[in-house]
């Protein structure tokens, strides 16, 4: 447990993954991005190019908003973990 508990090959397999989606896959080469973020590239579409824009714009909000809500959930697990003593859902801290 704790940094020492992934070997170094785990940790550079990782940073070089990421470096890989960073520099090949995420990244707007088609030049097809309806808005920041967008990087499907024309391979992905199920059915976003058929909202309206009005509908296009709630969904995004939408997805926005369950990510602040993960967030702050996620957060809430870190602070009670600090804390110590005992979760309904994880049990004990």
């Amino acid at each position: 447990f704790g940094p020492d508990s992934i070997p170094t090959d785990g940790k550079l397999q990782i940073v070089f993954f990421i470096g890989f989606l960073e520099l090949f896959v995420m990244k707007d080469v088609t030049g097809e991005n309806d808005f920041v973020g967008d990087f499907r590239n024309g391979l992905l579409d199920f059915g976003w190019d058929n909202f309206d824009e009005e509908t296009k714009l709630s969904k995004r909000a939408i997805e926005l908003n369950n990510g602040r809500a993960a967030q702050m959930g996620i957060l809430g697990l870190m602070v009670h973990e600090e804390l110590g003593g005992t979760l309904p859902v994880v049990g004990d801290m």
